[in-house]
């Protein structure tokens, strides 16, 4: 079984910067693509950031040059750093992780970034 455990999210003020952690545990045969996506109240969870095994990564246009995704292959781990924090990234963070053969589907519980204006 494969469980995502997320830690880093919290309170900070307009600006300000968190970073939220990701650690894959379980039996891997092979951890593929990993993310991160938000749910804001009200709203559909949209992808947020993504980066593959090889490294290569993907950003929503509204995080461009905020946000930096970046994992750590031998710790199964995911990190998504966030800087100049706007009060419309307030939302659920969810890690995603596609693991083995056919990219199984696996989801984090969630984290709550909120950010006061």
């Amino acid at each position: 079984q494969v469980q995502l455990v997320e830690s880093g999210g919290g309170l900070v003020q307009a600006g300000g910067s968190l970073r939220l952690s990701c650690v894959v545990i379980g039996s891997i045969f092979r951890l593929n693509t990993m993310g991160w996506y938000r749910q804001a109240p009200g709203k559909q969870r949209d992808l947020v950031a993504s980066i593959t095994s090889g490294g290569t990564t993907n950003y929503a246009d509204s995080v461009k040059g905020r946000f930096t995704i970046s994992r750590d292959n031998a710790k199964n781990t995911v990190y998504l750093q966030m800087n100049s924090l706007k009060p419309e990234d307030t939302a659920v963070y969810y890690c995603n992780a596609l693991t083995g053969l056919y990219d199984y589907n696996h989801w984090g519980q969630g984290t709550q970034v909120t950010v006061s204006s």
